[in-house]
């Protein structure tokens, strides 16, 4: 079989591509949206399509959903594979997500919630995977030196979302009454865990208040299932939140903690923490998190039910996880024996100190997360289950 990979430069593709090929399949890349990112629609549609006249596959595969391939793959009748890896991913409700020849795969159980129905017996639920062959390779090629540099008490990498949070720019002539409110949901909604209802409690008024001052909200350029009131819930106030809650996380953490966190995000202002910068993905990042004692996750409320890149990552370097709830945490893993979840500020707190001081204790769960996550969640395992549901409708 021949699985051409459409590229756009997702941190996922080479441990699929490496994957595709270690299955046996036949595997090209198409890489023009990586290094054209303008493009225009129209130009992407026509090359892609020329592109196929020439190049025959039996499949397309993406991380994401791209709905110019999907409707390609819809006129050329070729079965389009998507793996959804990212919250939010606003073109999942452009009306190329109802095409037949779509095979589309959410991480996030309540993303699947939403779009299955627009597309019945098309769209499948599949939690992310891990590569732990590389990271073995590298942690026994890796210095002792290197190691030390990378040790740390508790550690985080990601973004704090503040350099990239599209609700900042909100007019500053917006009503108190608008903000109050708005402020409100979001401080509420940050405390919860497994349960988003920031779109419940959206009116038609404020949805409309919040765009008269807001001149760029953002609009799908074409034919879309996307409400304003959602695009607003998860594109603008979920980012925010996200904002807020790991702003607010850090700079208590590093009153009471020795925090490094490896970021891009301007920390200037979080008295006592370590920022060390970013992390090359392959390279240094599964060193951190193999070596660091604890390794936090704080989810991003976009992602409502589902696990994130990130404990997938971590749990394959044989890192210990403290994650904040989700729901579909206790149906992957086993809390408590493959990782640890928080359900509030106070209840981090209280089990950072506890695995601090217990070693033992928390080496054996990192080394069940390690096995757990071997035996169901490598990308062999996931693609496989892609590839056979694909086919199987």
């Amino acid at each position: 079989m021949k699985v051409l990979v459409y590229r756009y430069g997702s941190i996922c593709e080479p441990d699929v591509l490496q994957t595709f090929r270690e299955m046996g399949f036949e595997v090209e890349e198409y890489n023009k949206e990586i290094t054209k990112k303008d493009e225009k629609p129209a130009t992407i549609v026509r090359e892609f399509g020329d592109y196929l006249m020439d190049h025959s596959c039996d499949c397309i595969f993406s991380i994401n959903f791209f709905p110019y391939v999907s409707e390609v793959a819809n006129l050329f009748h070729i079965r389009y594979l998507c793996w959804i890896v990212d919250s939010p991913v606003m073109e999942l409700y452009s009306t190329a997500i109802q095409n037949e020849w779509n095979r589309v795969f959410l991480f996030d159980k309540a993303l699947f919630e939403e779009i299955a129905p627009l597309n019945p017996g098309k769209v499948f639920h599949l939690p992310l995977a891990a590569n732990v062959k590389n990271k073995e390779e590298l942690f026994q090629k890796t210095s002792s030196t290197t190691r030390r540099k990378f040790s740390h008490e508790v550690a985080f990498v990601g973004s704090l979302y503040t350099e990239k949070c599209p609700y900042d720019k909100l007019s500053k002539d917006a009503p108190a009454t608008l903000t109050g409110y708005l402020d409100g949901i979001m401080a509420a909604q940050e405390k919860v865990y497994g349960y988003y209802f920031v779109e419940d409690l959206l009116t038609d008024e404020i949805v409309e208040e919040f765009m008269k001052y807001f001149p760029t909200f953002y609009r799908y350029p074409e034919k879309s299932f996307l409400t304003d009131k959602r695009t607003l819930s998860q594109l603008y106030i979920g980012n925010k939140i996200s904002a807020n809650e790991r702003v607010h996380t850090f700079t208590h953490l590093s009153k009471k903690f020795d925090v490094s966190i490896y970021t891009a995000s301007d920390t200037s202002y979080i008295e006592g923490i370590h920022n060390m910068g970013l992390a090359k993905s392959l390279t240094e990042m599964p060193i951190i998190f193999h070596q660091s004692k604890i390794n936090l996750n704080i989810t991003s409320k976009a992602i409502r039910y589902g696990l994130p890149l990130r404990i997938f990552d971590i749990l394959s370097c044989g890192g210990f996880v403290l994650s904040n709830y989700q729901l579909e945490i206790p149906e992957l893993f086993t809390p408590g024996e493959d990782l640890v979840m928080y359900g509030s500020q106070e209840e981090m707190d209280d089990l950072i100190a506890y695995y601090l001081e217990h070693e033992e204790e928390r080496k054996a769960i990192a080394a069940n997360g390690l096995e757990t996550l071997k035996k169901n969640y490598t990308y062999e395992q996931q693609l496989s289950k892609l590839m056979l549901k694909a086919y199987e409708v």
